[in-house]
């Protein structure tokens, strides 16, 4: 396994959700939930550390593994980020990861209200996870470039 911080972002049309790892990829944690907005760029390229390892979009791809309009939004969002960051930048499939973060929260008793601010972090941390476990058991980078994700759906 790499040693070196790794992000993850659940990009949504109004909240964007950030997680990062410590430095020996063992650990996701939460780091911030962030406006959607015209400062966007600029507020996620300020929490990201120049020596980040990698920067995973969740593609909310369909059940049946079928690209969505949602999915189109968050292509088009790591694309951008990807001009805004040195680190390079990875799409990640995140099915059910808000569900598995709305679940976590209802367990340690908040309501989906009491939750609104940190479901989306919790969202970002089940899909560094993801990325940190696929890793650890498989030696590849999980994901695809954004390159390999555009000649795959052309």
């Amino acid at each position: 396994m790499r040693r070196g911080i790794r992000f993850a972002i659940d990009y949504g049309d109004a909240r964007i959700g950030l997680a990062r790892s410590d430095e020996e990829a063992i650990i996701a944690l939460p780091v911030e939930t962030v406006p959607n907005g015209e400062r966007l760029f600029t507020d996620i390229a300020a929490l990201i550390p120049v020596d980040c390892l990698e920067i995973y979009v969740g593609l909310p791809i369909n059940l049946l593994g079928k690209s969505t309009p949602a999915t189109l939004k968050a292509v088009a969002f790591a694309n951008a980020l990807a001009e805004h960051v040195s680190s390079p930048v990875r799409v990640l499939d995140e099915r059910l990861t808000t569900a598995i973060a709305s679940s976590q929260l209802r367990e340690v008793g908040l309501n989906s209200k009491q939750s609104k601010s940190f479901i989306d972090q919790q969202a970002a941390v089940e899909i560094l996870e993801y990325a940190l476990n696929v890793e650890r058991n498989t030696g590849q980078i999980p994901g695809l470039t954004l390159a390999e994700w555009s000649a795959a759906n052309d």
